[in-house]
C-alpha cells in the first residue's frame, strides 16, 4: 500500500493532509468532501502518531490504476481472475512481523479507531479485511466486515455473509472459537477480491487477487492462530470469535445511507497485533464510494455473466453507486428481437435478490452517464408497454421500505426503442466528435 501511495503522490492523485485532524467526525468528514472517490493521507490524527490512509479504491479510475490496467479493462480483468487465479507464495516471515504484540493490549494504543456518524454508537473498523480458513483448512475466504470497538483487545464482528454465518454455528454448537485474521492496510485488489462470492465460486480470494495484481502474493503464518495473511499488510489482528458471547452493537451508519444495527453481534477477542516499522493505518467511509464501488463491480461481473446466457447481445452492466452498490442495474444490449430487453431485465433479477430497478438501453447509450439513461428512459419507453412489476419478491435487508414488508417489487424498464422504427430514434450527432476546447483559446 505505501508504495502505491507513494506512486500517486508523485502524480498528483494523492491527498495528503498535514493539519491535525480528529478521528471523530472530523478525520471521516474530509474523506467525505470528496466521497471517497480520491485517496487521502491523514500525516497527524490527534493523539496518534500512525498516520491514516482512506479513499484508496473509491473511483473505476484508480481502482484499475492501481492494478495496472485501464477502467474498460475491469470486468473482464476480475473475470479472468476468477477463472485463473495465481496461487499465492509462502514465505517465513514478512514486514508485517516487523513488530509482534501479545498478551493484554489495548487496540486503541495503536492506531485511529473512527467514529463517522452522529448517531455512531461507538468507533468502528471499517475496513478491516477479515481472513478465515475453510473448515477443510484448504482455503482462505477474505470479506470486509464492520467491527465496533468494545475496549481493550475486543470488538463485536458483524457476520451477515451466509457462508461465514455457516461456519461459526459450526463452531459454535461445538462450543469452540474460530480463528480469524483482520488485516489493514492493503491495496485496493485485495478489497476487490474479497467481495467475490464465496457461495457463487468457492475461490481462494488470495489467489484471485494474485490475479489482479499479476504476480503471487506473499503470505506469513500468523503467529497466535493457524492463517496465512499478507507478509506486506500495514497490520494484522489475530484473535477468535468466541462461542455464545454477543455485544449489543447499537447504531451504525449503514452502506444504505441509513442507521442500522441494534443486534447482538459475536464477539472477538485479539491475541496479537502484528505490525511494520512505520506503519500506515486504514479505514474506509461508510456508505462512499471507495465503499460501494468494490461490490459493484463483483456484482457486474455476476450480473454481465448471467444476462448472456439468456440474452448473447449483452455490451455492457452497471450497477450504480448511489443505490447502495446493489439495487440498481442499467443493462446495454444490441437489440436484436423485440423482447430481448424484457427478457435481460427478468435475467438480471434472476442474477440478484437485491436488484430492485432493472433499466435496459440500446447501445448508442452511455450506461454510466446517468443523463443518458434519464433521456433513453424519457423519450424510448412507455410506461404501459414497456414496463413491468413483480410484486412480493425477495429483496435487500439493506433497503428500508424493503425492511418495512421484508419484501420488494422489482420494476423493470424497457428503454430501448423499437427495431422497424429505427430511423425515428436516430440520435444527433456531429462530424467531430473529439475536440480539445484548448485549441480554440
Amino acid at each position: 500500500m505505501r508504495e502505491l501511495l507513494a506512486d500517486w503522490e508523485s502524480r498528483g492523485l494523492l491527498y495528503r493532509i498535514k493539519k491535525e485532524v480528529n478521528a471523530e467526525y472530523e478525520l471521516g468528514a474530509v474523506v467525505r468532501t470528496l466521497k471517497g472517490e480520491q485517496p487521502f493521507l491523514f500525516d497527524n490524527v490527534k493523539g496518534y502518531s500512525v498516520p491514516m490512509a482512506a479513499g484508496l479504491g473509491g473511483s473505476r479510475k484508480l481502482m484499475a490504476d492501481s492494478i495496472g490496467i485501464d477502467e474498460t479493462e475491469l470486468i473482464p480483468k476480475i473475470i479472468d481472475s476468477i477463472i485463473n487465479p495465481i496461487p499465492t507464495n509462502r514465505v517465513p516471515t514478512g514486514p508485517v512481523h516487523e513488530n509482534v504484540v501479545t498478551g493484554p493490549f489495548d487496540l486503541d494504543d495503536f492506531f485511529p479507531i473512527p467514529t463517522f456518524h452522529t448517531e455512531d454508537c461507538a468507533p468502528y473498523f471499517v475496513s478491516g479485511v477479515l481472513v478465515v480458513n475453510d473448515l477443510e483448512g484448504k482455503k482462505r475466504y477474505t470479506s470486509i466486515r464492520r467491527m465496533k470497538f468494545i475496549g481493550e483487545n475486543r470488538t463485536n464482528i458483524v457476520i451477515t455473509s451466509p457462508e461465514l454465518r455457516r461456519q461459526y454455528a459450526y463452531f459454535e454448537e461445538r462450543g469452540e472459537p474460530m480463528e480469524v485474521a483482520i488485516m489493514l492496510g492493503v491495496v485496493p485488489a485485495i478489497v476487490l477480491a474479497s467481495q467475490v462470492s464465496t457461495h457463487l465460486h468457492h475461490a481462494d480470494k488470495f489467489d484471485i487477487a494474485g490475479a489482479l495484481l499479476g504476480q503471487p502474493l506473499d503470505v506469513v503464518r500468523c503467529k497466535t492462530v493457524d492463517i496465512d495473511v499478507l507478509a506486506e499488510a500495514e497490520f494484522v489482528m489475530e484473535g477468535k470469535i468466541l462461542p455464545h458471547e454477543r455485544d449489543q452493537e447499537g447504531s451504525f451508519g449503514e452502506l444504505g445511507g441509513y442507521y442500522g444495527g441494534n443486534g447482538p453481534q459475536p464477539i472477538v477477542e485479539m491475541s496479537a497485533i502484528t505490525y511494520r516499522n512505520n506503519p500506515i493505518s486504514q479505514t474506509i467511509f461508510p456508505s462512499s464510494s471507495e465503499e460501494r464501488l468494490p461490490m459493484c463491480l463483483i456484482r457486474e461481473v455476476t450480473l454481465f455473466s448471467t444476462v448472456r446466457q439468456v440474452v448473447e447481445n449483452v455490451k455492457a452492466v452497471h450497477i450504480t453507486l448511489a443505490a447502495a452498490a446493489r439495487l440498481h442495474a442499467v443493462i446495454q444490449i444490441e437489440k436484436k428481437s423485440e423482447g430481448d430487453a424484457k427478457q435481460a431485465a427478468m435475467a438480471a433479477f434472476a442474477s440478484d435478490k437485491d436488484l430492485k430497478h432493472v433499466v435496459v438501453v440500446d447501445d448508442d447509450v452511455d450506461i454510466f452517464n446517468p443523463e443518458d439513461v434519464e433521456w433513453a428512459i424519457a423519450t424510448r419507453c412507455q410506461a404501459d408497454l414497456d414496463v413491468f412489476i413483480v410484486p412480493g419478491a425477495k429483496g435487500s435487508p439493506l433497503e428500508s421500505s424493503h425492511n418495512l414488508r421484508g419484501v420488494s417489487a422489482k420494476m423493470g424498464i424497457d428503454a430501448t426503442y423499437p427495431l422497424s422504427e429505427k430511423e425515428q430514434f436516430k440520435r444527433t450527432s456531429v462530424p467531430i466528435q473529439k475536440i480539445n476546447l484548448n485549441d480554440y483559446l
